[in-house]
């Protein structure tokens, strides 16, 4: 049941290749998107022109870890990562974060987005001539798919709480073709799965991309995500280093499976989950509202390998939206820069959005836990950039008033270096197991899914590896396609 339907559907097929030869849309393969060395060098000198958030078909070529740190004309360079100091973090253990910043949209949820709606597409399961696209989400996903559906010039849904960011909503007015506000803040996701009931009991003609049970969505970060994790690894390993694990908010879990992968690669590695203190679902079956923007809560993705996780690590809210300000206000930069850390890093913090600075503490958490050294490597994942925040500090701005050089020693001795490993489960096989049991509440008794799949997820020995062994055959489906649009 884990697998992805590839099930070809001939005359909706025949309609989508027409479209997409009007669109001159080309699809990328996984294996273009890991190595972007196999894009042909026509679309490269496409790209010299187009810029990174433009709304063109080239665009999907810059779904990858490798884009140029260009907002117009970049092509491929090394990975985007930034590394974090003992003089930042208060812990000597090297903690490395994959930038999300440099993807189309400003966040790597396009790649999910992608990751979700291709396969359907390449099949003609999904008709962009006579179906609406609806992409449930916290945030950024539903961006990436409103950004995909309006290549295809097919009509989206992009459905998301109401207390996200301004600028998400901003930017959906202008690409996605309705924008469904639903109740509450980021913990809010039952409403949004409600909301999914709601439209697909209205009759209209729909098909909706759930990332927290597509399994495109883990698929593509498994593959895509996890080998980027593995080259930064490679990359930046010293003769005496030791890559020790990778941490990540579960959210939708798909970002989380990038670690399914590199513990493949690295069997001795382990897998951190974090969520907000404020909403503990992962830690103690607990509940509540809370400001980590990206993250998700109040459930487990049915897409999330829990049996593969080997700690829970909640964050304070509090932490994330104080530092921030640490981060970006001019005074907190300054007082940054007078304790050692190098100027080249506080200039680059504007990379860490609220999601972002919640995964490197994590990632010092666990370092500390684990009491790792400065031969220890620890991979994180930075979703997005302040550049979506920005009405946040406005708004922390209005309510707590001028950011002091004052303000920013409190900060950075309570948030960061007096960061400890409290809130935290070093999870055993009964404490996986009770995270998988979670699942039930909302997967099979709310959203249709059997008891028979939920009891495969945990104990069929090759559910998840079955899944990874379709990418060969997704890609061989999408070059088929391409063939077929006539473009190539």
């Amino acid at each position: 049941m884990a697998k992805i339907d590839l099930t070809m559907h001939p005359d909706r097929l025949e309609r989508t290749i027409e479209r997409v030869r009007e669109r001159n849309i080309i699809i990328p393969t996984f294996e273009q998107m890991r190595d972007p060395s196999r894009i042909p060098n026509k679309f490269k000198e496409e790209l010299k022109d187009i810029g990174l958030w433009d709304l063109h078909p080239r665009n999907l070529f810059r779904i990858t870890w490798y884009n140029e740190p260009k907002s117009h004309g970049g092509l491929y360079g090394g990975l985007n990562f930034m590394e974090f100091p003992e003089s930042l973090t208060g812990t000597p253990a090297r903690i490395v974060a994959l930038v999300g910043k440099w993807f189309p949209t400003g966040a790597h949820k396009v790649g999910a987005a992608f990751g979700c709606l291709v396969p359907r597409l390449v099949t003609g399961q999904f008709d962009p001539t006579q179906q609406k696209a609806v992409w449930p989400s916290t945030g950024n996903y539903c961006r990436g798919g409103a950004f995909d559906s309006a290549l295809l010039a097919t009509e989206s849904i992009a459905i998301l709480p109401e207390g996200m960011s301004q600028e998400r909503f901003d930017w959906l007015a202008n690409i996605a073709g309705e924008t469904i506000k639903t109740p509450g803040s980021e913990s809010n996701v039952k409403e949004i799965f409600d909301k999914c009931w709601e439209l697909r009991n209205s009759g209209e003609d729909l098909m909706i991309f759930n990332q927290f049970d597509e399994f495109g969505n883990y698929l593509w970060h498994y593959y895509i995500t996890g080998h980027a994790m593995e080259e930064l690894v490679k990359q930046i390993a010293g003769p005496n280093d030791e890559y020790r694990g990778m941490v990540s908010a579960t959210g939708s879990a798909g970002t989380i499976a990038s670690g399914d992968y590199m513990k493949q690669r690295f069997p001795a590695s382990y897998i951190a989950a974090s969520e907000a203190v404020q909403c503990p679902t992962l830690l103690n079956n607990g509940f509540g509202a809370h400001r980590i923007e990206g993250i998700g809560d109040k459930h487990v993705p049915w897409i999330h390998n829990t049996a593969n996780t080997d700690f829970v690590v909640a964050i304070d809210d509090n932490a994330v939206v104080n530092l921030a300000r640490l981060f970006n206000e001019p005074e907190g930069k300054a007082y940054l820069a007078k304790t050692g850390v190098p100027v080249e890093l506080i200039d680059n913090l504007d990379l860490l959005g609220f999601s972002g600075i919640s995964n490197v503490l994590t990632a010092i958490k666990t370092a500390k836990y684990l009491e790792l050294t400065e031969n220890d490597i620890v991979v994180t994942v930075l979703t997005d950039g302040m550049e979506l925040y920005e009405s946040r500090l406005v708004e922390l701005h209005e309510e707590m008033g001028e950011y002091s050089q004052k303000n920013a020693a409190a900060d950075d001795a309570r948030w960061l270096k007096g960061t400890t490993p409290n809130y935290m489960e070093d999870l055993t096989y009964m404490g996986q197991k009770r995270i998988h049991n979670l699942k039930y509440f909302t997967w099979v008794e709310q959203q249709g899914k059997t008891f028979e799949e939920i009891q495969d997820q945990w104990y069929q020995r090759d559910y998840w590896t079955e899944l990874q062994a379709q990418i060969p055959e997704i890609d061989a489906k999408i070059e088929e396609f391409n063939e077929r649009v006539g473009l190539i």
